[in-house]
């Protein structure tokens, strides 16, 4: 077990946060580690919404990176906390493999803004699939042995299927000429 890894306050269903407004809203994103996150998208709701972007702001989440290729909560975020930093790297969840380029942009990406500070929430639409293999694909590159990878992220979000995490742990292991 890695020193970092942290009790998950949040990722089970019910949980709320209180923001400003007094609105109870529910955060759909589990902590992983001090520094990352992983789950699914903002409400539909617009306040909702803005109350999210808030709470994950208090909470020290400074990069955004969101794999849906369906939708981009991008325009929202920069209104409401200009301050995180926020990329898209949609892919669809079809079941397909996932390219090696994904990885590598995904990882690159969590590798730059954990170098920068702050924490970073990899999501998706639902936290269960894309969101979780994007971010076990960035433990990977932090050197997380593989089933002690797998086992924090299904730990801290049971809802992870992580159904691209043999592509991820595949990806890995060719970036790394392992056999």
């Amino acid at each position: 077990m890695r020193s970092s890894q942290v009790t998950p306050t949040n990722s089970l269903p019910g949980i709320t946060s209180e923001n400003s407004a007094h609105t109870s809203i529910r955060l759909n994103i589990s902590q992983l580690t001090d520094r990352l996150w992983t789950g699914g998208d903002l409400p539909d709701q617009v306040g909702d919404a803005v109350a999210t972007v808030e709470t994950w702001r208090a909470r020290g989440i400074r990069q955004i990176i969101d794999n849906r290729i369906e939708w981009s909560d991008e325009d929202l975020v920069e209104a409401v906390a200009p301050e995180i930093r926020y990329f898209h790297t949609g892919v669809d969840d079809a079941g397909q493999r996932m390219p090696d380029e994904w990885f590598d942009t995904v990882t690159a990406v969590a590798n730059e803004g954990l170098e920068l500070g702050g924490g970073i929430l990899i999501h998706c639409h639902m936290g269960i699939n894309r969101g979780p293999s994007a971010a076990y694909a960035v433990l990977l590159a932090q050197g997380w042995d593989p089933v002690e990878a797998i086992d924090l992220i299904r730990t801290a979000r049971p809802i992870a299927a992580v159904g691209y995490a043999e592509d991820a742990l595949n990806w890995w292991h060719r970036t790394n000429s392992v056999d």
